[in-house]
């Protein structure tokens, strides 16, 4: 009669093992629930450019054209700092990655229709039509912002689409409404949706 050979039993996970893939999905889960709410866009930083901004309006209408030009180009770049600083805070603070991620995607989306900002601005002025300027940097912002909050929460293309409605009206108003319609949208749009992102989505 043949040797019985016993059946070798059924290998288990080891309990270690079994933790630590439970301890995987729970972080990704974390990770992937953290980046469905948040907003690489600062909603504090939106708030302080708005201020900014409120300042820089005020300055340039005291100033020539040259002056006018030149103090919104300072406030661009100024702007575009803040945001950088708000952002990488921001992502800091969540555990986020920020330059491989929403920081890239952002870059991307937002920076060709401020390049083609740029150029309207020099070409406007050569050619004597800065009465358009508010009302195109408004319109161009508001794409730039719409574009890249596609990557984003809904509250951020909903802001990009009011600067481009609010830029389209400044279009077709009297030339004298500019400040007021400057203030009203750098400041006053990048403050009031600055401080609702800051409280829905943590800053």
């Amino acid at each position: 009669m043949p040797p019985v050979i016993p059946l070798r039993p059924p290998q288990t996970t080891p309990p270690e093992m079994q933790e630590r893939a439970m301890d995987n999905l729970r972080f990704i889960r974390e990770t992937m629930e953290r980046a469905g709410t948040f907003t690489a866009v600062s909603g504090w930083g939106e708030v302080v450019i708005g201020c900014t901004a409120v300042i820089a309006a005020l300055v340039a209408s005291r100033l020539s054209l040259i002056g006018w030009v030149v103090t919104w180009l300072v406030e661009a770049a100024v702007a575009a700092c803040t945001a950088a600083a708000f952002m990488t805070a921001k992502a800091r603070a969540a555990g986020i990655p920020l330059i491989t991620g929403p920081m890239r995607k952002l870059i991307l989306s937002f920076s060709p229709p401020m390049l083609v900002g740029m150029l309207l601005t020099a070409l406007f002025v050569a050619r004597g039509l800065e009465s358009f300027l508010p009302g195109t940097w408004m319109l161009l912002y508001g794409t730039g912002v719409v574009t890249a909050g596609t990557y984003s929460v809904r509250i951020v293309p909903v802001m990009g689409a009011a600067f481009m409605a609010l830029g389209a009206l400044t279009l077709f108003v009297p030339a004298t409404w500019s400040t007021a319609l400057l203030v009203a949208g750098f400041g006053g749009l990048h403050i009031a949706f600055g401080t609702l992102i800051a409280w829905r989505y943590g800053g």
